[in-house]
C-alpha cells in the first residue's frame, strides 16, 4: 500500500511541475480530448437509441450492449474479448481439467477460426484435426464475420451430438468436411512413460493438474527404472500444447532450473511488469533434457521452452512454435461476466519477446508424413544379410552371454527404428539423449 501511495504522489507532483511550465496548451489539449470522448459517447448513445426505435425487428437491449462491448475488445487483438456469464463459468471449469466440447484450442486470424492445436485423446484429435487448420464453417454455416466467442459457441453442443466442421488446410486444394462427435473432455495434463532409457513427459495442457502430474509421474518412472542413474535423460514433449495457466508454466520451468529468471511480463507501464525466478532444486538431477515443440506449441509452452533454452538447460527440437507472447488478465465484471484483456507481453530470460516470432528450435526436425508404400517398407525390413545365406559360417568367437547381449541391443535398436516410423521427432529426441549419455558428464551443458 505504501509503495502505491508513493508512486501516485510522485506522479501528481510531476504533473504539477509540468502544468506550471506549459499550463495553457496542456489544459486546452486535455479539454479537447475530454470533449472528443464525450462526443463519441453521445454518438454511441444516439446510435443505440436509433437502433432500439427504428430497426426492422425488435432488439434485445442487453445483447446490443454486449455486442458493443465485445466489438470494442476484439478490435484490440485476437485474444481480448468479453465473456458472458456462461462463457466465464465454462472458462473457469476448463482450467480445472474437465469440460465438454471437441478438444481444440482456437484463435482468430483474418476473420477465420484457426486451430492452435488439437488436444491429445479428444474427439478433434481422433478426427484428424491438425494445428494450423482453418475452420471456415460449422454445420454448413460460415463463421466469417463472427467473433471468436460466437464461433466457439456454434461448436458447443450436447455430449454425443454430431458436428460437421469445414476445414481449409495448407497443401489441400479444396476445403473438406470433418464429422466429430462431441464428448466430455477429460484432460490428463501430463502423461509419462519410458522409451528406451529416456523418460518421456507428454504435457498436453497447463492447468491446475500439470505440475503435480509431472512431478509424480516423473518420480514414478525414475523409481521404476531403478534410479536416476539408469536413465539417459528427459524428453519434455510440448507439441500441440496450447498453453494455459502462467503459474503452471513457471512451476514446470522451475522444476528443472536451480536459479535465474524464468519469464518476465511487461505492460504499458513499468509498474505493470512482473518477473518470475527459479528456486533451488532440479527434478532431473542434472540429467540432459530435450524439449519438443511445433507450430501448435503456444503461450505457456513457449514460456517453458524459452526458459530452458535460454538457460542452456535443454536442447529444443522440432519446428517453430506458435508465437503467442501476450498476457491476458481475466477481470470479473458485474452480472457474473468477465473481460479478457491483453495487459502485457511475455519475455524469455534473455529478453526475447515471444510474440509473433515464437521459439525457434536449436535443431529443426520436421515430422514427416506417413509412408504409404507398404511394399517398400516390407522390402527394407527383409534386407538380405550374410546370416541369411545358405551354408554360411557361424560366429564361433562369441559366448552365449555375448550373443544374448547383442540380440538384446538389436531388439532395442529395432524398437527405436519402429518409433522413428511412428514419431520421428520423438525418436530424434531420444537419440540425442542417448548420444549425450554415451559421451558422459563432459557432454552435459552447464549454465
Amino acid at each position: 500500500m505504501k509503495k502505491t501511495i508513493l508512486a501516485a504522489f510522485g506522479g501528481a507532483a510531476l504533473g504539477l511541475v509540468a502544468t506550471t511550465q506549459i499550463a495553457g496548451p496542456l489544459l486546452a489539449q486535455e479539454a479537447n480530448s475530454d470533449t472528443s470522448v464525450y462526443e463519441q459517447l453521445d454518438l454511441f448513445g444516439d446510435i443505440f437509441e436509433r437502433i432500439r426505435s427504428s430497426y426492422v425487428e425488435e432488439v434485445d437491449d442487453a445483447a446490443l450492449i454486449e455486442a458493443a462491448i465485445n466489438g470494442m475488445l476484439t478490435s484490440l487483438d485476437p485474444h481480448s474479448s468479453y465473456l458472458s456469464p456462461d462463457a466465464a463459468a465454462k472458462m473457469r471449469v476448463s482450467t480445472s481439467g474437465e469440460f465438454g466440447g471437441l478438444g481444440i484450442e482456437v484463435t482468430q486470424e483474418e476473420g477465420w477460426v484457426k486451430v492452435v492445436s488439437p488436444m491429445d485423446g479428444t474427439p478433434a484429435d481422433a478426427a484428424g484435426v491438425l494445428a494450423g487448420d482453418f475452420i471456415t464453417a460449422v454445420d454448413g454455416e460460415s463463421v466469417l464475420g463472427l467473433t471468436l466467442n460466437e464461433a466457439v459457441e456454434m461448436m458447443r453442443g450436447p455430449v454425443g451430438s454430431e458436428i460437421i466442421i469445414t476445414i481449409v488446410r495448407e497443401g489441400e486444394v479444396e476445403p473438406f468436411d470433418v464429422s466429430i462427435i462431441r464428448d466430455t473432455i477429460k484432460l490428463t495434463a501430463v502423461r509419462t512413460r519410458t522409451e528406451g532409457n529416456a523418460v518421456v513427459l507428454r504435457v498436453t495442457t497447463f492447468n491446475e493438474q500439470t505440475f503435480p502430474n509431472l512431478r509424480d509421474g516423473m518420480e514414478q518412472q525414475i523409481a521404476d527404472a531403478g534410479g536416476i542413474d539408469n536413465i539417459d535423460g528427459i524428453v519434455l514433449d510440448l507439441r500441440n500444447n496450447p498453453g494455459g495457466l502462467l503459474s503452471q508454466a513457471v512451476f514446470v520451468s522451475d522444476a528443472f532450473l536451480d536459479a535465474g529468471e524464468i519469464v518476465s511480463t511487461r505492460g504499458r507501464e513499468a509498474s505493470d511488469g512482473d518477473r518470475f525466478n527459479a528456486t533451488p532444486g532440479d527434478l532431473a538431477m542434472g540429467k540432459p533434457i530435450v524439449v519438443l515443440i511445433n507450430g501448435g506449441s503456444a503461450s505457456a509452452s513457449e514460456i517453458v521452452a524459452g526458459a530452458l533454452q535460454d538457460h542452456r538447460r535443454a536442447i529444443v527440437v522440432g519446428t517453430n512454435s506458435f508465437g503467442k507472447g501476450s498476457v491476458q488478465t481475466v477481470v470479473p465484471l458485474q452480472g457474473s461476466g468477465a473481460m479478457r484483456l491483453t495487459t502485457a507481453r511475455y519475455y524469455t530470460p534473455s529478453g526475447r519477446s515471444i510474440q509473433s516470432l515464437g521459439i525457434s528450435p536449436d535443431i529443426i526436425v520436421e515430422q514427416p508424413l506417413p509412408r504409404l508404400n507398404e511394399e517398400e517398407e516390407a522390402e527394407e525390413r527383409n534386407q538380405r544379410s550374410e546370416a541369411g545365406l545358405r551354408g554360411s559360417l557361424e560366429n564361433d568367437s562369441l559366448t552365449e552371454d555375448e550373443i544374448q547381449q547383442i540380440e538384446e541391443d538389436r531388439a532395442r535398436a529395432e524398437a527405436a527404428a519402429a518409433l522413428r516410423e511412428d514419431d520421428y521427432q520423438l525418436a530424434y529426441a531420444i537419440d540425442i539423449l542417448k548420444g549425450l549419455n554415451a559421451l558422459g558428464p563432459t557432454a552435459m551443458v552447464d549454465e
